[in-house]
Protein backbone atom coordinates (compact mmCIF):
# COMPACT_ATOMS: atom_id res chain seq x y z
CA UNK A 1 0.00 0.00 0.00
CA UNK A 2 1.36 3.42 -1.03
CA UNK A 3 0.62 6.79 1.54
CA UNK A 4 -2.32 7.76 -1.19
CA UNK A 5 -3.55 4.36 -2.01
CA UNK A 6 -7.60 4.55 -2.35
CA UNK A 7 -7.33 8.09 -0.78
CA UNK A 8 -9.02 10.97 -2.88
CA UNK A 9 -8.29 14.73 -2.42
CA UNK A 10 -10.61 17.21 -2.40
CA UNK A 11 -10.40 21.01 -1.33
CA UNK A 12 -8.38 20.56 2.14
CA UNK A 13 -9.00 16.73 2.90
CA UNK A 14 -8.79 13.40 1.87
CA UNK A 15 -11.81 11.02 1.77
CA UNK A 16 -10.35 6.77 2.49
CA UNK A 17 -12.15 4.05 2.53
CA UNK A 18 -15.69 5.56 3.02
CA UNK A 19 -14.09 8.07 6.21
CA UNK A 20 -13.82 12.05 5.14
CA UNK A 21 -10.40 12.90 6.94
CA UNK A 22 -9.90 17.20 7.98
CA UNK A 23 -7.48 18.39 10.18
CA UNK A 24 -6.90 21.55 11.92
CA UNK A 25 -9.82 23.27 11.65
CA UNK A 26 -9.01 25.74 14.57
CA UNK A 27 -12.52 26.81 15.02
CA UNK A 28 -12.37 30.49 16.66
CA UNK A 29 -9.22 31.24 14.64
CA UNK A 30 -11.10 34.50 13.68
CA UNK A 31 -11.86 35.64 17.00
CA UNK A 32 -8.17 35.96 17.53
CA UNK A 33 -7.48 37.93 14.62
CA UNK A 34 -8.07 41.73 13.09
CA UNK A 35 -10.40 40.36 10.35
CA UNK A 36 -13.60 41.74 10.63
CA UNK A 37 -15.08 38.69 8.13
CA UNK A 38 -12.22 36.27 7.86
CA UNK A 39 -12.18 33.79 5.19
CA UNK A 40 -12.38 30.00 5.76
CA UNK A 41 -13.71 30.59 8.98
CA UNK A 42 -17.69 30.43 10.34
CA UNK A 43 -20.02 29.54 7.34
CA UNK A 44 -17.24 29.15 4.48
CA UNK A 45 -15.98 26.48 6.41
CA UNK A 46 -19.42 24.73 6.96
CA UNK A 47 -20.33 25.42 3.67
CA UNK A 48 -16.63 23.65 2.17
CA UNK A 49 -17.45 20.87 4.86
CA UNK A 50 -21.00 20.62 3.84
CA UNK A 51 -19.96 20.10 0.00
CA UNK A 52 -17.61 17.55 0.81
CA UNK A 53 -19.81 15.71 2.91
CA UNK A 54 -22.37 15.58 -0.21
CA UNK A 55 -19.96 14.54 -2.20
CA UNK A 56 -18.62 11.52 -0.69
CA UNK A 57 -21.81 10.44 1.85
CA UNK A 58 -19.23 9.53 4.52
CA UNK A 59 -20.08 7.04 7.03
CA UNK A 60 -17.96 8.76 9.17
CA UNK A 61 -15.97 11.74 9.50
CA UNK A 62 -12.35 12.46 11.66
CA UNK A 63 -10.76 15.38 12.36
CA UNK A 64 -7.57 14.75 13.36
CA UNK A 65 -6.98 17.20 15.86
CA UNK A 66 -7.19 20.90 16.92
CA UNK A 67 -11.29 21.11 16.03
CA UNK A 68 -10.52 24.66 18.28
CA UNK A 69 -7.98 27.34 18.58
CA UNK A 70 -8.00 28.71 21.70
CA UNK A 71 -6.49 27.46 24.50
CA UNK A 72 -8.32 30.22 27.10
CA UNK A 73 -12.03 30.37 25.73
CA UNK A 74 -14.49 29.37 23.64
CA UNK A 75 -15.47 32.75 21.57
CA UNK A 76 -19.04 32.63 20.86
CA UNK A 77 -19.34 31.70 17.24
CA UNK A 78 -17.14 28.52 17.96
CA UNK A 79 -20.81 27.03 19.15
CA UNK A 80 -22.31 28.04 16.01
CA UNK A 81 -19.93 26.74 13.79
CA UNK A 82 -19.66 23.04 15.43
CA UNK A 83 -23.33 23.10 15.07
CA UNK A 84 -23.10 23.75 11.39
CA UNK A 85 -20.58 21.09 11.42
CA UNK A 86 -22.41 18.58 12.65
CA UNK A 87 -25.95 19.53 10.90
CA UNK A 88 -24.00 18.96 7.76
CA UNK A 89 -22.05 15.72 9.12
CA UNK A 90 -25.89 14.45 9.97
CA UNK A 91 -27.43 15.21 6.71
CA UNK A 92 -25.60 12.35 4.88
CA UNK A 93 -25.71 10.17 7.87
CA UNK A 94 -22.11 10.00 9.20
CA UNK A 95 -21.07 10.73 12.58
CA UNK A 96 -17.72 12.64 13.60
CA UNK A 97 -15.04 11.53 15.78
CA UNK A 98 -12.33 13.74 17.35
CA UNK A 99 -8.55 12.50 17.79
CA UNK A 100 -8.12 15.54 20.03
CA UNK A 101 -4.91 17.92 19.36
CA UNK A 102 -2.95 19.67 21.09
CA UNK A 103 -4.98 23.02 21.19
CA UNK A 104 -7.93 21.22 21.91
CA UNK A 105 -8.16 21.68 25.86
CA UNK A 106 -11.15 23.19 25.62
CA UNK A 107 -12.91 20.60 23.94
CA UNK A 108 -15.01 19.12 26.53
CA UNK A 109 -16.75 22.07 27.29
CA UNK A 110 -18.28 22.39 23.52
CA UNK A 111 -18.29 18.56 22.42
CA UNK A 112 -20.27 15.73 23.42
CA UNK A 113 -18.95 13.84 20.31
CA UNK A 114 -16.81 10.96 20.19
CA UNK A 115 -12.67 11.35 20.69
CA UNK A 116 -10.74 8.75 19.79
CA UNK A 117 -6.82 9.55 20.87
CA UNK A 118 -6.41 7.21 17.54
CA UNK A 119 -8.35 6.14 15.88
CA UNK A 120 -8.23 3.47 13.22
CA UNK A 121 -9.73 2.60 9.34
CA UNK A 122 -8.08 -0.91 8.63
CA UNK A 123 -4.96 -0.87 8.13
CA UNK A 124 -4.56 3.16 8.63
CA UNK A 125 -4.50 5.00 12.14
CA UNK A 126 -5.61 9.00 12.21
CA UNK A 127 -4.16 11.06 15.05
CA UNK A 128 -3.53 14.44 15.34
CA UNK A 129 0.35 14.04 15.19
CA UNK A 130 1.67 16.33 18.02
CA UNK A 131 3.20 13.02 19.89
CA UNK A 132 4.00 9.67 18.47
CA UNK A 133 1.15 6.92 18.34
CA UNK A 134 0.68 4.11 20.03
CA UNK A 135 -0.52 1.83 17.74
CA UNK A 136 1.40 0.09 14.61
CA UNK A 137 -0.20 0.58 11.05
CA UNK A 138 0.52 0.37 7.44
CA UNK A 139 -0.83 3.99 7.26
CA UNK A 140 -0.20 7.35 9.54
CA UNK A 141 -2.67 10.10 8.82
CA UNK A 142 -1.84 13.12 10.70
CA UNK A 143 -2.51 16.89 10.76
CA UNK A 144 -0.29 19.74 13.23
CA UNK A 145 2.05 21.01 11.26
CA UNK A 146 -0.12 23.30 8.12
CA UNK A 147 1.99 22.51 5.69
CA UNK A 148 2.28 24.95 2.47
CA UNK A 149 4.15 25.20 -0.39
CA UNK A 150 5.82 27.86 -2.54
CA UNK A 151 5.70 27.80 -6.29
CA UNK A 152 6.63 30.56 -8.44
CA UNK A 153 6.04 32.99 -5.62
CA UNK A 154 2.67 31.31 -4.68
CA UNK A 155 1.43 30.06 -1.07
CA UNK A 156 -0.62 27.03 -1.29
CA UNK A 157 -1.55 24.55 1.79
CA UNK A 158 -0.33 20.71 0.39
CA UNK A 159 -0.52 17.36 1.75
CA UNK A 160 2.78 15.71 2.68
CA UNK A 161 2.97 11.96 2.06
CA UNK A 162 5.82 9.45 2.25
CA UNK A 163 6.21 5.30 1.62
CA UNK A 164 8.01 4.14 4.78
CA UNK A 165 9.08 7.19 6.34
CA UNK A 166 7.84 6.30 10.26
CA UNK A 167 8.27 2.86 11.74
CA UNK A 168 8.12 1.42 8.59
CA UNK A 169 4.93 2.89 7.44
CA UNK A 170 3.21 5.54 5.33
CA UNK A 171 2.79 8.91 6.63
CA UNK A 172 0.23 11.50 5.01
CA UNK A 173 0.30 14.87 6.72
CA UNK A 174 -2.58 16.96 6.11
CA UNK A 175 -2.95 20.99 5.58
CA UNK A 176 -5.18 23.04 7.89
CA UNK A 177 -8.63 23.35 6.64
CA UNK A 178 -9.02 26.68 7.46
CA UNK A 179 -7.91 29.02 5.35
CA UNK A 180 -7.59 31.69 7.98
CA UNK A 181 -4.51 29.07 9.46
CA UNK A 182 -1.34 30.83 7.12
CA UNK A 183 0.98 27.41 7.95
CA UNK A 184 4.42 26.74 7.49
CA UNK A 185 6.35 26.82 4.27
CA UNK A 186 8.21 23.46 3.91
CA UNK A 187 10.42 24.16 0.72
CA UNK A 188 13.34 24.40 3.09
CA UNK A 189 12.20 22.71 5.87
CA UNK A 190 14.18 19.95 7.25
CA UNK A 191 13.05 17.00 9.42
CA UNK A 192 14.17 19.27 12.85
CA UNK A 193 11.99 21.95 11.29
CA UNK A 194 8.61 20.31 11.90
CA UNK A 195 6.97 19.94 15.20
CA UNK A 196 5.43 16.79 14.57
CA UNK A 197 7.62 13.63 15.35
CA UNK A 198 6.53 11.36 12.77
CA UNK A 199 8.17 13.53 10.45
CA UNK A 200 12.01 11.96 10.35
CA UNK A 201 12.96 12.60 6.93
CA UNK A 202 11.55 15.99 4.99
CA UNK A 203 13.56 15.13 2.28
CA UNK A 204 11.79 12.07 1.63
CA UNK A 205 7.82 13.53 2.00
CA UNK A 206 6.55 14.20 -1.53
CA UNK A 207 3.85 17.53 -1.78
CA UNK A 208 0.23 16.69 -3.36
CA UNK A 209 -1.55 19.95 -4.14
CA UNK A 210 -5.27 19.82 -4.85
CA UNK A 211 -5.99 22.94 -7.52
CA UNK A 212 -9.89 23.18 -6.80
CA UNK A 213 -9.96 26.04 -9.54
CA UNK A 214 -8.88 23.15 -12.32
CA UNK A 215 -10.48 20.53 -10.47
CA UNK A 216 -7.10 18.86 -10.60
CA UNK A 217 -4.96 17.00 -8.00
CA UNK A 218 -0.94 17.89 -8.56
CA UNK A 219 1.56 15.53 -7.02
CA UNK A 220 4.77 16.42 -6.94
CA UNK A 221 8.34 14.49 -6.44
CA UNK A 222 9.57 14.39 -3.07
CA UNK A 223 11.12 16.94 -1.50
CA UNK A 224 14.67 16.03 -1.91
CA UNK A 225 14.49 15.81 -5.77
CA UNK A 226 12.27 18.75 -5.89
CA UNK A 227 13.65 21.68 -3.79
CA UNK A 228 16.24 22.84 -6.62
CA UNK A 229 13.07 23.56 -8.72
CA UNK A 230 11.41 25.86 -6.68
Amino acid sequence: MSALSGVTVRDLAIHVNGVLVVSDLHVGRGAASNVELPVGEGDDMVERFDALCAEFEPEEVVIAGDLLHSFESVPGPVRETLAGLNEAARNVGARIVVTPGNHDTLLEAVWSGPTEAEYRIGDTVICHGHVEPQSDAERYIVGHDHPTIEIEGRRRPCLLTGDGVYRGGNLVMLPSFNKLVQGVCINEMSAGDFMSPLVTDADALAPTVRDSDAGETLSFPPLGEFRHRL
